[in-house]
């Protein structure tokens, strides 16, 4: 073989033992290192130790820091010594270097291979719900907690209210963001996109609450008066909204006991059924008149049914209340008016008055006083009947009588033909049953100018 032979292949076994060398050194090498392209959480761990690798894990873990960014573009930091986060290695680096395929060292060098998290990160709970406690966001004075939408009153009805979002941070959520992003090593946190603020429980597009205004203002777009001729009363929004309540299925309605409580509270400011009254006598004296069945009585069911159909149905009205008794005057100071028949017992004395002008003076027979059977009842009563001719009967006799105006059952006044005096004391002896006996003409007079319904006022 000649020289150069000899020397080329020499030069081919020193170049095979290199490599055999240098791939045996690169498989010793990478038993203890990190092959080349190795990235363990995102760290370049190529060429390194197990140990190296760990605590390179460790200073990024120490060096970690997150920026908050807070609703209207506020900006804060948490670090890893705040929280107390750290790095503890488990041998799991080792691990990784050990399950590496070093047979192929040489073939790594334009790879790129990603290994999970080696190791636990761990953090202070303490430490970490203190950090969240003293950021500036969750400070009272830099708080608005937020504010349900809701419906107001104004001048002109009912108007909903918009939410306010506010800027107070939900700690729960705050702190489980945090300890989320810290651990999966996330450099920033948005507390919006986190959902980590408190909302409010109700929006202004809520339908409970649009459809709740829109009641309410429907319900108390009415205005209702009352006519008591010398005086009104009026029921509108200031009087209706204190009546609304809601039905079983969550719907404004009004309430039924509330709308009676307040026509009772009409009936007892305007009613005279009954009642006691001053009254001015034929003589000018101010007496007071009690008793009897004249007078005005608003019927409390009707009205409270009739006012709850006129709100429910929207219908602005003037309107007098339904009347289980009315008198022939409304107004509050006189209720009489200036249509009646006044009669005195004391002085035997019948006057009446038409449109306020005495048409009728007379004297009568009334019924003994001292016999509670015959006495002629007090009171403010108004006329039930007429009839013309009637028999009047009672225990013991019949008698015929040309004009009959019946006032307090079965007392009235009529004619008394069988009489030829009447007036004074003729009634302490010869009294009637309680009637009020009438000479002819005047009882004829006053049958013809009165009608039922009018009153009759009998004082001692």
């Amino acid at each position: 073989m000649s020289k150069k032979r000899k020397y080329l292949i020499s030069l081919i076994l020193l170049f095979i033992l290199l490599t055999a060398g240098i791939y045996l050194y690169g498989r010793h090498y990478f038993s203890s290192h990190f092959l080349p392209g190795s990235y363990v959480n995102g760290l370049n761990c190529s060429y390194k130790t197990a140990e190296e690798a760990e605590k390179l894990l460790s200073d990024k873990v120490s060096a970690y820091a997150l920026i908050l960014h807070t609703r209207n573009n506020g900006r804060e930091g948490i670090t890893a010594q705040q929280i107390g986060l750290a790095y503890k290695g488990d041998g799991s680096a080792a691990k990784l270097i050990k399950e590496q395929d070093r047979n192929r060292w040489f073939l790594c060098f334009s790879e790129k291979r990603e290994y999970p998290a080696a190791g636990t990160v761990v953090y202070d709970e303490k430490k970490l719900k203190d950090s969240v406690s003293g950021l500036s966001c969750m400070q009272a004075e830099n708080v608005k907690k937020p504010a349900d939408a809701s419906i107001k009153e104004t001048e002109n009805g009912y108007e909903i209210v918009p939410e306010t979002e506010g800027n107070e941070p939900d700690k729960e959520k705050l702190v489980n963001a945090v300890k989320k992003a810290a651990l999966l090593g996330e450099t920033e946190l948005n507390l919006e996109k986190e959902n980590c603020y408190k909302k409010p429980a109700v929006y202004q597009n809520d339908e409970t609450l649009v459809r709740d205004c829109a009641q309410l203002n429907e319900l108390t777009d009415v205005v209702i008066t009352y006519d008591f001729a010398d005086a009104k009363e009026t029921v509108d929004r200031n009087v209706i909204k204190n009546w609304l309540v809601k039905d079983k299925t969550g719907n404004y309605t009004l309430d039924v006991k509330k709308v009676a409580s307040y026509v009772n509270e009409l009936g007892y400011k305007y009613d005279t059924f009954g009642c006691t009254r001053e009254f001015r006598t034929y003589d000018g004296r101010i007496i007071t008149v009690s008793g009897g069945d004249y007078g005005w009585a608003i019927d409390q069911k009707a009205e409270t049914e009739a006012l709850i159909k006129a709100i429910l149905n929207g219908e602005t009205q003037v309107r007098e209340p339904i009347y289980a008794y009315s008198a022939w005057s409304r107004d509050t100071s006189n209720d009489i008016g200036y249509t009646y028949v006044e009669i005195d017992l004391t002085n035997q004395r019948m006057v009446l008055y038409k449109d306020g002008i005495p048409i009728v003076d007379t004297p009568v027979v009334t019924g003994n006083p001292g016999n509670t059977d015959t006495a002629t009842p007090v009171g403010c009563y108004a006329v039930d009947g007429k009839k013309s001719p009637a028999t009047l009967k009672g225990e013991g006799y019949a008698a015929p009588v040309t004009f009959w105006l019946p006032f307090a059952g079965n007392v009235g006044i009529h004619d008394a033909s069988w009489r030829t005096e009447f007036g004074g004391s003729i009634y302490m002896t010869n009294g009637s049953h309680g009637c009020i006996n009438t000479p002819y003409a005047q009882a004829e007079i006053i049958y013809n100018n009165i009608e039922i319904g009018a009153p009759v006022i009998v004082y001692q």
